[in-house]
């Protein structure tokens, strides 16, 4: 059967990619199992949000309190999540939320949430090598090596010389070495990939016991009062809007599971995996976030992580644990190398899929004659992420991330709604429980955490989505596989 017999022609902004075509066969390997889903999630969740913007959303928004966000960031990641695995289970297609929204509500709404999925991963993998080189450059000081300051800092950032003297940065180059070497891996494929990842996630997941286990005797019950700092007159800032506006921030911390739907054309499985894996993921994360931030903020006080984006290193400073600093800086910088591992993998995949379907340059979705990977996908990407891992500070970084996830997350649960309606009767392998209670809690969490956002992340969305409409307008609205010839 033809592409054009499979994909009608159509002039129709909302013109439909059919099912059966968006999970047809293409040149990437089938080579993962429920098990390497379940280590992709694990890898991607546990992380960034974790051991980097639980600092900043508690001193700046929530306090001990962030316990509380992370709980509610859970909540809604719970909705969306169960909206993934059904839909991942009716179109195991790559492209994620982006080929979920092309087969029930249309192709402007899917290069929307392409566009916006593109914001979210590169943006992701940027802040996370920033906290992994602020890592590896804390543990070459405990080694005795230095690194040049300005060289490991945005020009955003103030340094401090080793003469005392204060300067601006130049570029994050160990964050920017981290992009290049994972993208050079996952050219490789990513049977290789899924490999090194199910490594680095043992390591990440001792370490976490280790600081938990080991933290315990040094948590001081005072640093938990007051529980919910008083708001100071400003929204966001502390109270209970500082919960939520922490919530909307590290909601970031929960977007493994949505990468590991990228991967569903290289599942063996995938109509069953792809439930397991990301569901499976979600609950293991879950727990740990809880845990692992009610004895972060009890060991060092939340006036104290301001500013500061290594709040656990900051923590084990405080222990007399020689060893454990060592080793669980170590252990933190392979995490943060999963994280990026499955942001960059997922991130490639998104674009493969809108290549494929005509929406961007058809090179982008050529794969590597020997390792069947769209390399040139990686390629453009480690340069993109690149330079903003290079140029901006974190803290920008992942207030951009968490309002894309958002969004990503509430088209999927609307699509789970439409094809409800529109396709009843379709196979599902795995059908949330409640019928349409689950999506609309979804919509409904996710508008709410978005509106906790300040004004700013909004207009940096809105920006974004300007130039995404240029672009589809100007150049992939007419060469879509869907339009007509």
């Amino acid at each position: 059967m033809s592409q054009t017999e499979r994909r009608p022609a159509s002039t129709s902004l909302f013109r439909l990619k059919p099912i059966n075509a968006a999970a047809e066969e293409t040149g990437l390997k089938r080579v993962l199992g429920a098990g390497n889903l379940v280590a992709l999630g694990v890898g991607a969740i546990i992380g960034a949000g974790l051991f980097s913007l639980t600092g900043i959303a508690a001193s700046e928004n929530a306090g001990p309190a962030v316990v509380l966000s992370y709980l509610i960031a859970a909540v809604a990641c719970g909705f969306a999540g169960l909206c993934y695995s059904e839909l991942a289970s009716m179109i195991p297609a790559a492209g994620s939320a982006y080929s979920f929204a092309y087969v029930s509500l249309g192709e402007f709404v899917a290069w929307i949430i392409g566009w916006d999925l593109v914001l979210e991963y590169a943006v992701g993998s940027a802040t996370v090598s920033v906290s992994w080189s602020r890592y590896v450059v804390s543990l070459l000081a405990d080694w005795g090596v230095s690194l040049p300051e300005r060289l490991t800092a945005s020009p955003f950032e103030t340094v401090r010389l080793a003469s005392g003297a204060e300067a601006t940065g130049i570029a994050n180059l160990p964050a920017v070495f981290a992009i290049v070497a994972i993208t050079m891996l996952l050219i490789r494929g990513v049977s290789d990939s899924a490999k090194v990842n199910a490594v680095i996630v043992a390591i990440k997941l001792t370490v976490i016991a280790a600081v938990i286990g080991f933290g315990l005797p040094y948590v001081h019950t005072t640093n938990y009062h007051p529980f919910i700092p008083p708001n100071d007159g400003t929204f966001g800032h502390f109270g209970f809007s500082g919960v939520m506006r922490a919530a909307g921030t590290i909601f970031f911390a929960y977007i493994g599971f949505d990468a590991v739907s990228t991967t569903a054309q290289e599942a063996r499985n995938p109509a069953r995996d792809m439930p397991i894996g990301i569901i499976g993921s979600l609950l293991v994360c879950v727990t740990v976030y809880m845990a692992f931030s009610l004895v972060l903020t009890g060991m060092v006080n939340y006036h104290d992580m301001l500013g500061d984006a290594a709040p656990v290193a900051t923590a084990i400073d405080h222990t007399p644990f020689g060893w454990l600093k060592t080793a669980v800086k170590l252990g933190i910088i392979c995490g943060f190398t999963s994280v990026m591992l499955v942001l960059l993998l997922g991130q490639s995949r998104v674009f493969y899929a809108m290549a494929s379907d005509g929406l961007l340059p058809s090179f982008f979705a050529r794969t590597h004659a020997r390792f069947r990977t769209p390399w040139l996908s990686n390629l453009f990407f480690m340069l993109v992420t690149g330079v903003l891992a290079a140029f901006l500070p974190i803290s920008e970084l992942g207030h951009m991330t968490s309002i894309g996830t958002l969004l990503a997350f509430t088209i999927v649960c609307i699509g789970v709604l439409v094809l409800r309606r529109t396709q009843p009767d379709r196979e599902r392998r795995f059908r949330i429980p409640g019928g349409v209670t689950v999506p609309v809690l979804g919509v409904l969490s996710c508008l709410a955490v978005m509106a906790s956002l300040d004004s700013l992340t909004w207009i940096r969305l809105v920006v974004w989505l300007l130039i995404g409409f240029a672009i589809y307008f100007g150049y992939s609205r007419s060469r879509s596989v869907l339009a007509p010839r």
